[in-house]
């Protein structure tokens, strides 16, 4: 028991560590978007702005903040170590870089998950009560363009080159949805709860084709990316 209370807390402070190098000492202070998010949807919907429905919530309100975050903690991932000159003594690293990597992917879940769990008690209180089932979506897209980013800095070694690449990808969703107006089925911010007239079973179907092929999308993005972190030849050569 002792072991395992042991293993426990030494995992913690691995997830700790990768946490303040993804966004420095005080990456707590990144739950302070959730009030912040929430005071100003809150506000533009009491003066009648912009107009909170339950089916808006996953989108929305987890939805938009946890994707920003996490292309933030994503473009941080791989090519803050580029950045800050430490990327040759994560190849020392006994176990490889992917460990590392690893590490770092855990903890940016870890500050994603608790940021998304005050984002929709806020919402259940100050909008109205809504399906659970909603804060899987707004986890799936959270996640889905963390690795993007992580997958595009890697892949131009760049952080500025990484944020500009998955920041131009979320607009061109946005585009070709209408920012949430028209659900599409290949959209990260596909929502079934914004499908009003149509049948249950095609609700269904559209839901699991996107789950999972999003989960699928998701392992291939990581394989991908860590493949093209293992060239360490061709990233040490920024």
């Amino acid at each position: 028991m002792k072991h395992w209370v042991t293993k426990v807390r030494s995992n913690l402070e691995l997830y700790r560590l990768a946490a303040t190098s993804l966004a420095g000492k005080r990456f707590w202070l990144l739950f302070l978007v959730a009030p912040i998010y929430l005071l100003v949807r809150w506000t533009l919907h009491y003066f009648n702005f912009n107009q909170i429905e339950v089916a808006d919530i996953q989108g929305d309100i987890l939805a938009v903040p946890m994707v920003l975050i996490g292309m933030v903690l994503g473009i941080r991932l791989i090519a803050g170590e580029i950045s800050g000159r430490t990327l040759e003594i994560i190849y020392t690293v006994p176990g490889g870089c992917e460990r590392v990597w690893w590490s770092k992917l855990i903890a940016a879940v870890l500050i994603l998950l608790p940021l998304e769990v005050m984002l929709a008690v806020g919402a259940w209180f100050i909008f109205e009560p809504f399906p659970i089932l909603m804060l899987l979506g707004a986890m799936q897209t959270a996640i889905f363009y963390l690795l993007v980013a992580m997958g595009f800095a890697a892949l131009f070694r760049s952080e500025v080159g990484g944020g500009i690449a998955v920041f131009a990808l979320l607009m061109f969703n946005g585009l070709i949805t209408g920012f949430g107006e028209n659900q599409i089925v290949v959209s990260p911010f596909f929502n079934p709860w914004m499908l009003e007239d149509a049948e249950f079973d095609e609700v269904v179907a559209s839901t699991v084709q996107n789950k999972v092929g999003y989960l699928f999308l998701d392992f291939a993005i990581l394989a991908l990316t860590f493949m093209r972190s293992n060239r360490r030849e061709k990233l040490l050569s920024v």
